[in-house]
């Protein structure tokens, strides 16, 4: 084989000889054996729009994510990588670098999910397109964003020998659309339980990397969320589990950090200090960027699989400037007595799971605690919604007041005998649309929403619906698994029958993850009545004195139990204990209504609109004056005022 010079030489010398044998020097030249960590310190630049700490990037600033990016390097034998962490850890920046380690270093079709196609639309914008453009190496790669380029989409970058292709868990389309050598999982705990209904996005995204066999890489990291259920617990637990190792600054102890050794004076959050396990010496904060620069990840398990490793990593290890020992203290007392915030606090914080509690209340106990309301609409109440499920031979209906914290009290139960297949049924259930509630302040109520079970006859079911309008009736179907940040969601369209005629997209349907509202049902019931005068917890559930025993024992007739699949993998899932749960289901459809409606989402304007409307801020200005009782309803109207500077805010705990 000639080399360059005697190609050169047999040629002779010409005009661009000399650049000509340089870009053949170039190519010949074998990449530099570059890691994932080498490659950032060395190209990734960190621009003002999308770090906090703007230049370039540094792995000593974090360097507990220095195995985890190079275990990222095509040279490492892993071909499985489990990243479970806290919130502020860096832990998305290993999957940028590597995505850029991708188009610059080892080219070759890669896969990025997040759990749905809008946030992956978010993160290309606001993480990949920065990556790009503040990033010359990257930026030589990769063609400018244009109209007309489809080489440089929204979705879809493609580069020299390779493309990154983002999609969404929810999208069944995009999870088949190619074989990959790289899969990037984010916040995987965050996907749905079923890709358009084809399977689980985890399982179809790794599908795609069958041909690349033991070249192929898949990088799962995510923040957990409930024990048994949650994917990134399940991986990391079936993994090596490698936990990051810091010396004491005092005795030389090698540990890695525990929640339970950050301690604090009682109600000085400012006095946290981590307590060595092996000296039980105080390490203030100031000693953290040595003991983290001295670390070192350890395996404290084998492995089911050879070829994945697993790392778990918690808030504690953030670097000093970002989430500090004094403020993990103080989200932790301001956790207190709210299992939401709880339940928050030790996913971001601790990185773990939440331990769900699903022992079911004794009705005896939910019975003691019945009183007579003082009307039927309490004074807090400031709007209605119902939940109907529909039955062999009847369509029971439970009617529930909300008020502030989602606080509700059972207004009414009524069963409307005959079933779906009587006409007459549905009649009865079209005037309780219109039928009024009186409350305690005078002020007439209707339904604010009614949600349906479309379970059983659903046919049926959407044609009543369907002639009913959306304002006020939505139908719903109740589907396995938690899912906190959106427990219901929709509409979307389904075909519906109607006078025997078949309409394509003829009614909206609600997705509802009953899981999620049922383990709040009974987390309500678990709040204890505090004492007279005393402020009423936010969520208690108020039962009025006519609640028989049968319908009690209906609400707590679930039991949330753990199980295990023929693989060992543990899942939790809602199981009756007795026949009848029409109560609970009732009570679960009721509260889809009211997110349906938006109420966990109201701000103080709406709140305070609809107190104006039940007469609670006329009463507290004439107390003595008893009001008149109006004939038209006049209360629990919930709209959405189109004004500027309308907003509704979402609660910290379901972000």
């Amino acid at each position: 084989m000639m080399t360059g010079e005697q190609i050169i030489g047999e040629l002779g010398s010409f005009d661009g000889a000399a650049e000509i044998l340089q870009a053949w020097r170039d190519g010949m030249a074998p990449e530099p054996a570059l890691l994932v960590s080498d490659w950032a310190d060395k190209h990734r630049m960190l621009g003002s729009r999308g770090s906090a700490e703007p230049g370039p990037w540094r792995t000593t600033r974090t360097p507990y994510l220095r195995d985890v990016m190079d275990a990222l390097s095509p040279a490492h034998p892993a071909r499985r990588v489990v990243f479970m962490k806290g919130a502020q850890v860096g832990g998305t920046e290993c999957g940028n670098n590597w995505i850029g380690y991708v188009i610059h270093h080892a080219p070759g079709p890669m896969l990025a999910v997040l759990p749905t196609v809008e946030m992956a639309k978010r993160t290309s914008r606001g993480r990949i397109d920065p990556l790009i453009e503040d990033s010359p190496a990257l930026k030589e790669r990769v063609s400018p964003a244009r109209s007309r380029d489809a080489g440089n989409s929204m979705l879809s970058k493609e580069f020299p020998g390779g493309i990154l292709v983002l999609t969404g868990a929810n999208s069944a389309t995009g999870l088949r659309s190619m074989p990959a050598r790289y899969v990037f999982l984010d916040e995987v705990d965050a996907y749905p339980a079923s890709a358009d209904e084809e399977g689980d996005p985890v399982t179809l995204a790794e599908a795609r990397t069958t041909t690349f066999a033991h070249r192929r890489k898949v990088f799962m990291v995510s923040t957990p969320t409930v024990r048994g259920l949650s994917r990134i617990e399940r991986e990391f637990e079936a993994s090596d589990q490698r936990r990051y190792f810091v010396p004491c600054p005092h005795c030389g102890h090698r540990q890695w950090l525990q929640f339970e050794r950050l301690r604090w004076g009682k109600g000085k959050p400012e006095t946290a200090m981590y307590h060595c396990e092996g000296c039980e010496k105080p390490i203030a904060e100031h000693h953290k960027t040595q003991m983290l620069a001295n670390g070192e990840w350890r395996a404290t398990a084998v492995s089911a699989n050879p070829h994945a490793i697993g790392f778990h990593l918690s808030a504690l290890y953030s670097p000093i400037g970002w989430k500090s020992w004094e403020q993990i203290a103080r989200d932790w007392l301001a956790a207190q007595g709210s299992d939401e915030m709880l339940r928050a606090a030790r996913n971001t914080l601790l990185g773990e799971t939440w331990i769900e509690s699903g022992e079911a209340p004794e009705w005896q106990r939910l019975a003691d605690r019945r009183f007579a309301f003082p009307a039927q609409i309490p004074a807090c109440g400031l709007f209605l919604t119902a939940g109907a499920d529909v039955q062999k031979d009847r369509i029971e209906v439970d009617i529930w007041a909300w008020g502030r914290g989602m606080t509700s009290w059972l207004v009414d139960h009524i069963v409307i005998p005959g079933g779906p297949d009587d006409p007459a049924c549905w009649d009865r259930l079209t005037a309780l649309l219109g039928q009024t509630w009186v409350h305690e302040h005078g002020a007439v109520m209707t339904l604010a929403k009614l949600a349906i079970d479309t379970g059983y006859e659903s046919a049926a079911v959407y044609a009543w619906a369907r002639k009913q309008g959306i304002a006020q009736v939505a139908p719903v179907k109740g589907l396995e698994g938690f899912n906190r940040a959106t427990p219901a969601s929709g509409p979307t369209y389904v075909d519906a029958t109607v006078n025997g005629r078949k309409l394509k997209r003829g009614a909206r349907l609600w997705t509802v993850a009953t899981a999620t509202f049922k383990a709040e049902t009974y987390r309500y019931l678990r709040i204890e009545r505090p004492e007279q005068d005393a402020p009423v917890p936010a969520g208690t559930i108020h039962l009025p004195d006519w609640a028989d025993s049968e319908w009690l024992k209906q609400l707590v007739a679930e039991q949330l139990v753990t199980i295990r699949d023929k693989r060992g993998y543990a899942r939790q899932e809602w199981q009756k204990m007795r026949e009848r749960n029409e109560a609970l289901d009732a009570r679960v459809y009721a509260r889809a209504a009211a997110w349906i409606l938006g109420a966990d989402r109201f701000d103080e304007r709406m709140w305070r609109q609809l107190e104006k409307q039940a007469g609670v801020e006329t009463l507290t200005a004439a107390p003595n004056t008893e009001p008149e009782k109006p004939t038209a309803p006049q209360a629990g109207q919930v709209t959405t005022p189109r004004r500027r500077g309308w907003k509704i805010s979402t609660p910290r705990y379901m972000e």
